[in-house]
């Protein structure tokens, strides 16, 4: 039994023996080696050429008045006259409140009197000094008393005028906070008036965009509740960078401003810069880096991976603003099985 088994054992062995010194006379693929193949890798890709590119950036901002004003009282006083038609037209220079002046009035009229008593006794004074009646100096004491009482009456009327609010332009009053017979000091705040010509948009942009801002660029908004799209031009800037958020606040005029409001909530587009030379590549041929960005060119038939910068973002496709040249061939297509120096073919060159 055990010779038997002994038996069968040695023949196997040389059976497996034999068999694998036959498969390792015959290569794999039925002839002789000649080394590994060359691997190649077909991939799509896109050639940079100069593009016209315009920036778009997109802000929020505010409809502003073009004039609007806090109107208070300059004197103390009680009110005996209100004319604040509320969300009415009024005209520059129009009554709009009246404090009681009666005791100012009463002070004038005193010193009216005082004036046509001084200037009949420097009348007086002036025919004497001719003959020698009077001494120069007592005719320069009347001459000074008529100044005087002429000075105390403008400084009167000055007090009077300002028992008075008129509207300072051509506006449209608020709501009025007062009512007649109500005493009012300058802190009293009283309404307020608008300018009812034309509405400002304020809003504000990136620091990196406040060079390229221009005085008189037109720019597009629309409003709140409102589809339609409407233009207004660059007035001015704060020529100060805002430490807090890093932006640049910026005042533009409305052309058209009917039917808006101030205080409105705006989305504004506007357009900066205008790069006839942009190299633009799609997206996807972009590889994230920790530190900074690559792509893979394909130079004589070989993957090259380069650093590039990028800058603006448009529409699938990014800005390259250094790192390649006009005409090179990017890979949009199977970059990770691509290494450096990789053999590469294009199946589509956009």
């Amino acid at each position: 039994m055990n010779h038997l088994f002994t038996f069968t054992l040695s023949a196997l062995l040389l059976f497996s023996c034999g068999k694998s010194d036959k498969n390792a006379g015959t290569p794999s693929g039925g002839g002789p080696s000649s080394g590994a193949a060359l691997s190649v890798t077909s991939v799509e890709g896109f050639v940079a050429k100069p593009s016209v590119l315009t920036e778009r950036v997109t802000a929020s901002g505010n409809l502003v008045p073009a004039e609007e004003t806090e109107l208070h009282p300059e004197a103390s006083g009680r009110v005996v006259s209100l004319h604040l038609p509320e969300g009415r037209l009024v005209r520059k220079g129009e009554l709009l409140l009246k404090i009681f002046d009666e005791d100012l009035k009463t002070q004038l009229r005193k010193l009216e009197t005082q004036q046509r008593q001084a200037e009949i006794t420097e009348q007086r004074l002036a025919e004497l000094l001719k003959v020698k009646g009077v001494s120069q100096q007592e005719y320069d004491l009347a001459v000074l008393q008529t100044q005087t009482v002429k000075a105390d009456i403008e400084l009167l009327r000055v007090n009077l005028n300002k028992t008075e609010i008129r509207a300072p332009y051509d506006g449209i009053l608020g709501l009025r906070r007062i009512s007649t017979g109500a005493y009012v000091t300058p802190a009293t705040a009283v309404t307020t008036i608008r300018s009812a010509s034309a509405l400002k948009l304020d809003f504000a942009v990136p620091e990196k965009y406040s060079q390229q801002l221009r005085i008189g660029q037109t720019l597009e908004f629309m409003v709140e509740g409102n589809t339609s799209t409407r233009k207004a031009k660059v007035q001015a800037t704060e020529e100060r960078i805002s430490e807090g958020s890093r932006d640049l606040k910026v005042r533009a005029t409305i052309s058209n401003s009917q039917g808006l409001l101030p205080g409105a909530f705006a989305e504004v587009s506007l357009e900066i810069g205008n790069n006839s030379k942009a190299l633009l590549i799609p997206n996807q041929a972009i590889i994230p880096q920790a530190r900074d960005k690559k792509v893979i060119l394909c130079k004589g038939g070989k993957a090259t991976f380069v650093i590039v910068k990028t800058g603006v973002r448009q529409a699938g496709m990014i800005e390259i603003t250094e790192g390649i040249a006009p005409g090179d061939t990017v890979c949009t297509t199977g970059m990770l099985f691509l290494r450096p120096d990789s053999a590469v073919t294009f199946s589509k060159i956009d």
